[in-house]
């Protein structure tokens, strides 16, 4: 299940993508099987770790070619441990509502793109966002324990962009079917795992994730304007001379 769409962000073949805070891969795994070489970062390391293996697994199988995985490195968001001018494509994906700094995130994200390069950040949309703080106060614990420590509206995600250089080029809605489940799951405590309406609910999710049924697709594709659960934002960075720091299709690190 993918959030950002690799052909409004203009991967091709052969660029070489940042996925900041990757989590356990999702986008990353897709990323390298489209033919772009993927650097895999996140700032847990059991993440990192369960990323990698399944990076290598992929390979021995066959899947992709072993050299789209540049790797896979803990770190911080605030302060990437890559040069200038790095990568052709960053994404970042439910990331920048957990960072309290996230205007610096932000600019590294910026300073490590190419110039010209494209960036996508996905954050969680603005109304099903405030129900579901309005609902658990657990959903949005400390940033220290994983929580969220903002709720984006399109306007403050857009002008954040564009305060660290970069051209905003699109946006879209994604996830509507996935809203009313954490309304769900908020509301009778997002520990619990207990309840049979929750559950029942992700049983559905799981198999319209899988199954992928007509239907459903068209539902998700009517609601996720209103309801959708993430916000997803494209933007370019401005032309301008900087260093090139890709030699033979590898990444040079700080």
């Amino acid at each position: 299940m993918l959030t950002i769409r690799f052909e409004q962000l203009g991967v091709r073949p052969g660029d070489v993508v940042l996925d900041a805070g990757a989590g356990f891969g999702r986008h990353a795994f897709a990323l390298a099987r489209c033919g772009a070489n993927v650097v895999a970062l996140d700032y847990a390391s059991s993440e990192v770790a369960a990323t990698r293996a399944t990076f290598a697994a992929m390979a021995e199988a066959g899947e992709i070619a072993e050299e789209r995985f540049i790797g896979g490195l803990e770190g911080d968001a605030t302060q990437l441990p890559f040069a200038d001018a790095t990568f052709d494509r960053v994404i970042t994906s439910e990331v920048l509502e957990h960072i309290p700094a996230d205007m610096s995130a932000i600019a590294e994200f910026a300073r490590v793109l190419k110039p010209g390069g494209t960036f996508a950040a996905t954050v969680p949309t603005w109304l099903p966002e405030k129900i579901n703080w309005m609902l658990s106060d657990q959903y949005h614990a400390p940033a220290a324990v994983g929580g969220h420590v903002r709720i984006y509206s399109a306007t403050e995600l857009k002008a954040k962009l564009r305060g660290a250089g970069l051209a905003v080029t699109g946006s879209h809605h994604a996830h509507a079917l996935h809203t009313p489940y954490w309304w769900l799951k908020c509301a009778v405590g997002v520990q619990r795992d207990d309840n049979r309406m929750v559950n029942a609910y992700r049983r559905m999710l799981e198999w319209e994730i899988t199954r992928q049924p007509r239907g459903m697709k068209v539902v998700e594709r009517a609601a996720s304007p209103v309801l959708g659960k993430s916000y997803i934002v494209y933007a370019r960075k401005h032309e301008a001379t900087a260093p090139n720091n890709r030699v033979n299709g590898h990444v040079t690190v700080a």
